[in-house]
């Protein structure tokens, strides 16, 4: 036995006869060479948590139809709405026998409004619905939510503006409206008192009052619509801790709050007094063709598409002597 083999032998290796090693030394040394990358960790996706709870976007609240209320006025094939105004005339004269003077009889005007149709797409396809589907999400539905909301938030903006170019006006912008007033002072400013804020609610309140000629008292039901921001102001309270909400619910017991984002304008905060109906006529109405119609879904090869479409007359005022404003709050 030669001296490799003993040292061999000696390190735990056995050699058969006729193996020859150049250096048992060098062999004990050897280090295996990693084939794959350096990781400590796992794939990222692995430890995500996927929440079953889908958090739909805020938009801001639609209130035009909640003011005024709605109504349908025609179809969807209505072009033009009529709306006739009647007006007794009359004259009366000392009686006589035989006189035959005085005479009574009736005025009729016919206002009209063009209604202006509007509509929009919902459009889904197959891999997109099953891909969605992946993260917990009916892509169909939200789509048909979504187109919905589309038409909605148009609607109500034709209800506060109307339609340029027709004879479609809306609750801001509907040139029978008399002109504005101005405030005492800005409501916002810390300075302004909460009497400042309820004697300029009272002119609001006589302005509409002389615009109906005496057909309205403060018992009547009325609107009081102005903006979030201006709604503030009647948190103030006077000497007596008394705000002025509680002193306007009390001196008009059928007065109604109501608060809109529209309201807060370019030219300032805008507040509107709108008497909501004299003997038993409504003041104004949002008025509508059609609410929602959803035309016939089109198949295509691997995907779908669907139309859907309103109309709208935006605002009818039929008595604008009934609502007064205020400009600049």
């Amino acid at each position: 036995m030669d001296e490799l083999q003993i040292l061999a032998m000696q390190a735990g290796i056995y050699l058969p006869q006729g193996v020859q090693i150049a250096n048992a030394a060098l062999a004990m040394d050897a280090q295996s060479v990693a084939v794959t990358g350096a990781n400590a960790g796992i794939p990222a996706y692995l430890a995500n948590y996927m929440d079953p709870k889908v958090i739909e976007v805020l938009v801001a609240p639609m209130k035009a139809a909640e003011i005024l209320g709605e109504s349908k006025k025609g179809d969807w094939t209505t072009q033009t709405a009529t709306f006739p105004v009647v007006e007794a005339t009359g004259e009366t004269s000392s009686y006589g026998d035989f006189n035959e003077n005085g005479s009574s009889g009736v005025n009729a005007n016919f206002p009209q409004r063009q209604s202006y149709h509007y509509q929009t797409f919902t459009r889904w396809g197959d891999q997109q619905l099953e891909t969605a589907g992946l993260a917990g999400i009916d892509w169909a539905t939200r789509t048909n939510v979504a187109s919905v909301l589309t038409l909605n938030k148009f609607q109500n903006k034709t209800y506060f503006y109307g339609i340029a170019g027709l004879q479609n006006y809306g609750l801001l912008n509907d040139p029978a409206l008399s002109a504005p007033i101005t405030p005492t002072a800005a409501w916002s400013l810390d300075s302004t008192d909460a009497l400042t804020v309820y004697n300029d609610v009272s002119r609001l309140f006589r302005k509409v009052l002389g615009q109906c000629n005496g057909t309205i008292d403060q018992n009547v039901k009325m609107t009081l619509v102005l903006s979030p921001t201006a709604s503030l102001a009647f948190n103030k309270t006077n000497m007596y801790n008394v705000n002025v909400t509680d002193q306007l619910k009390k001196n008009y017991p059928n007065l109604r709050f109501e608060t809109a984002p529209e309201y807060s304008t370019d030219a300032g905060e805008l507040v509107q007094l709108i008497i909501d109906e004299i003997d038993g006529q409504e003041t104004a109405t949002c008025a509508f063709t059609e609410k929602l119609r959803a035309h016939r879904i089109v198949v295509e090869t691997s995907s779908y598409k669907q139309k859907k479409s309103q109309g709208t007359f935006g605002t009818v005022i039929f008595r604008p002597f009934a609502i007064a404003q205020m400009l600049g709050v």
